[in-house]
């Protein structure tokens, strides 16, 4: 395996997405209280987010971009008590600023900067972080959103985009991530390698030869070592 350059999955992979949204679901809802206050009552945390699904349900056209599922789930929760597009992109501010407040798992950043030193990463997501407020879009040569690019993993394109973007063939790129499907199949098929980021000690269920698997990204940092 000759390996020219890594493309990387960013939640989940680099930091637990989870607590991520429940803080920025958090911070709308302060948002709400403050600017919004009817809105706040009649959108408490789990009827906003049982808005946002059905917002989400209603637009599988958009399913690759969450800003704009997102921004349609806050319209749909603000124009109706009088509150313009302005209060929309400040309330969709409010909950982004939450979002891209990230805690990275312990071993990411030893990780982000040897694999950065040995060849080109670019990450490759369907979620709509900002690897600039971040503060992590030094370890990166480029960033490949689904949202950008128009479709999610694991449609092939996007990981040939991903490809593109970091000047090597996918017989020559390694994908990581920590989803079987989205990651690790999708990958394959464009015809990357991929490696499957395995935290949680999951069992491979799918019909085709499980893939190597690390358990965290120091180990796979010491397994591009030895390429």
């Amino acid at each position: 395996m000759r390996i020219e350059a890594i493309t990387l999955d960013l939640d989940d992979t680099l930091w637990p997405i989870a607590p991520v949204m429940e803080r920025a679901d958090c911070a709308l809802q302060a948002w709400f209280a403050e600017h919004a206050p009817d809105v706040a009552l009649a959108f408490p945390i789990d009827a906003m987010r049982a808005l946002r699904d059905r917002t989400f349900a209603l637009h599988p056209e958009l399913s690759h971009d969450f800003t704009a599922l997102r921004l349609k789930a806050l319209r749909a929760a603000l124009l109706p008590f009088g509150y313009g597009e302005a209060a929309v992109q400040d309330a969709f501010e409010a909950f982004y600023a939450a979002r891209n407040c990230v805690e990275l798992y312990p071993d990411a950043l030893n990780a982000l900067t040897r694999l950065s030193a040995r060849v080109p990463l670019v990450a490759l997501s369907n979620g709509n972080a900002c690897l600039d407020r971040i503060g992590l879009s030094h370890h990166f040569v480029a960033s490949v959103s689904a949202r950008q690019h128009g479709a999610a993993k694991p449609s092939p394109s996007i990981f040939l985009a991903a490809c593109l973007a970091a000047g090597s063939r996918p017989e020559h790129t390694l994908h990581v991530g920590d989803h079987a499907e989205q990651d690790v199949i999708g990958a394959l098929d464009a015809g990357l390698h991929a490696v499957w980021l395995n935290r949680d000690a999951q069992r491979w269920t799918y019909p085709r030869q499980a893939p190597q698997s690390f358990s965290c990204l120091i180990s796979l940092a010491d397994f591009v070592d030895t390429l």
